[in-house]
């Protein structure tokens, strides 16, 4: 008799209390649109966003436990809207909650106002407790801050002081004890190594020993089975991955040790970023030759997956594959052929070159919309998306730098001007994520990690190309990236490689000669090799006409030469290869 009082007791005060009488039905979730708030105003609703991604382990949990939960699904039903959106597929609204990481959850009232804003999983009863506190009182909570307000740089160069500072930042983020940039989650960061190898280049030992840790350790997160690298790992070390495989973390990884391998021509190096390569030809490429976006962490949707990565390939296949996402987003492929240009240039691979630019003509049939600029995916509701036309003018520009095709370069300036166009900030700095805001209440913001790498493109293009609306492009973006709040955000190391090219000039190689001269090639190959990350390389055949930029006059040999030039002077003509690859391994100190 007492255990059933005991258990009456429990029912009344749980927050599932009445679950046993009737199983409610699952949640009906529907698209994110202005639509949906219109509703939620009709029906005097909350809307609630699960912003969540496809490869994501707890995004899996929380579909299974929280959202099956009968005491969620009841609040739902009775004073909710459910939107869930797959964050890869949406770039504006990831954009604007990626600080939350997924899933992420965030509760609206029917204006579109922020009421709650939650990071990662949810178990049930926490879950129902925040419906119900939201239904009792639908202030916002402490969860929603007020937006920031800050006055944008009126020049693109950053202050001196302010120079100093995020310089001072950037020594601080180095894990000492963890090793790598950042804390607490272990990352390959591209950035953060491409800009301590620039300083170990000119004679930072400190940083190089950093570089070197950082490579080593970063090795940890690869697939010694099927290659590929994992997202990142927990608990401060690099021996706990999530498994996910995004293929933006393969672009990232592939091109780091691609460019490492030609730094530091370590064969491990080389080694690593084939890892990475052989992954993505076996998993996440399609028969079309664009590549998808990512694999699922999880072979059985929910359940932690060390045990099966610890296997070997028989077993794994004896289970299964997890899931792959077969969308094919022109940022994604982007970022890929990016970085497969970064591989053939340290291995003049011709099978490399032919997937990137089989990727990329397929990007240009499928993707490609008026004036340059590119869709998202086939059936894009929002957008166009600044990441995508970024992406696919940086792959066009790597492109171009690699053949010497002068196609390339056109539509690295079609695809600016397109950006140009569509993406300019109201607010006198910077370019935003989306033509349009994600909503009527939702006011459109620059990002930095876009900017920066917007300001990156336009200032090598502008390089390449000698355009004044390239360079007009980049410090648009520096005037975002010099705002002190900007700036001095987490992390350093973008800030500082996008004011240092900005503000220098890089290593000039121009090959002169005819691209069926095998000695030529060779010159070539060893400037694509050999020159640092910031470069511009061109090779220039007198039968194509004049060079492509013409701020240098180069004396017609008859022979194959390379020049290394700065801003004021050129070298004389060189013929040997390996004396070019000594000019150059100087010119970087």
């Amino acid at each position: 008799m007492r255990a059933r009082w005991l258990l009456l007791l429990v029912l009344l005060v749980s927050p599932f209390a009445g679950d046993a009488q009737s199983t409610p039905p699952p949640i009906v979730w529907h698209a994110w649109s202005d639509r949906i708030f219109a509703q939620a105003a009709r029906e005097h609703k909350f809307v609630l966003l699960d912003l969540e991604a496809v490869w994501c382990h707890w995004c899996h949990v929380m579909d299974k436990e929280t959202y099956s939960n009968p005491a969620v699904r009841r609040l739902m039903a009775k004073s909710y809207i459910a939107v869930k959106v797959d964050q890869d597929s949406r770039p504006d609204i990831s954009n604007r909650y990626e600080d939350f990481g997924w899933p992420a959850t965030v509760i609206f009232n029917a204006d579109g106002g922020e009421i709650v804003k939650r990071q990662g999983y949810l178990p049930p009863v926490q879950m129902a407790s925040i419906l119900r506190a939201v239904i009792d009182d639908p202030s916002p909570g402490p969860s929603v801050e007020p937006e920031k307000q800050f006055t944008y740089a009126v020049t693109p160069y950053l202050a001196p002081a302010l120079l100093t500072e995020v310089k001072a930042e950037f020594e601080k983020q180095y894990d000492l004890q963890g090793k790598g940039w950042a804390f607490g989650h272990k990352y390959l960061d591209a950035d953060s190594v491409e800009y301590a190898s620039v300083l170990a280049k000119r004679g930072d030992h400190l940083q190089q020993i950093r570089v070197g840790e950082t490579l080593f350790y970063a090795q940890r997160l690869l697939d010694p089975v099927w290659g590929g690298a994992y997202q990142y790992s927990v608990g401060g070390d690099w021996d706990e991955p999530h498994f996910e495989k995004l293929l933006y973390i393969q672009a990232q990884t592939l091109r780091t040790y691609a460019q490492a391998y030609g730094l530091w021509q370590d064969a491990k190096y080389l080694a690593d970023a084939e890892n990475v390569h052989r992954y993505v030809r076996n998993f996440l490429t399609g028969p079309e030759g664009a590549f998808y976006v990512s694999q699922d962490a999880d072979v059985v949707e929910g359940k932690h997956s060390a045990d099966y990565f610890a296997m070997g390939d028989a077993k794994r296949r004896a289970i299964g594959i997890p899931r792959v996402d077969k969308h094919l987003y022109a940022r994604e492929n982007g970022w890929m052929i990016r970085s497969l240009c970064s591989l053939y240039a340290v291995t003049a691979d011709d099978a490399t070159l032919r997937e990137a630019i089989r990727a990329a003509r397929w990007v240009m049939a499928h993707r490609a919309l008026a004036s340059g600029g590119f869709a998202h995916g086939e059936h894009d509701v929002a957008g166009p998306f600044l990441g995508d036309t970024l992406a696919m003018g940086q792959a066009f520009l790597a492109l171009y730098e690699v053949t010497g095709d002068r196609e390339w370069l056109k539509h690295a300036e079609e695809a600016r001007a397109f950006i140009a166009v569509n993406f300019v900030s109201g607010q006198g700095a910077g370019f935003v994520t989306s033509k349009a805001p994600t909503d009527q209440a939702y006011a459109l913001h620059p990002e930095r990690d876009e900017n920066v790498q917007v300001a990156r493109f336009a200032t090598l293009l502008a390089q390449y190309s000698g355009v004044g609306a390239d360079t007009e492009v980049a410090a648009r973006a520096m005037k975002y990236l010099a705002t002190r709040e900007v700036a001095m955000a987490w992390l350093s190391a973008p800030i500082l490689l996008a004011e240092m090219e900005f503000t220098h000039g890089p290593v000039h190689v121009t090959i002169e000669g005819s691209k069926s001269d095998s000695a030529a090639r060779a010159l070539f190959q060893t400037a694509l090799r050999t020159a640092p990350v910031y470069r511009r390389v061109e090779w220039w055949d007198p039968a194509e006409g004049p060079s492509a930029r013409e701020d240098v006059q180069y004396p017609k040999l008859g022979h194959a030469a390379a020049f290394l030039c700065t801003a004021t002077a050129c070298s004389s003509p060189i013929t040997d290869a390996k004396l070019l690859q000594d000019r150059i391994a100087k010119a970087q100190r």
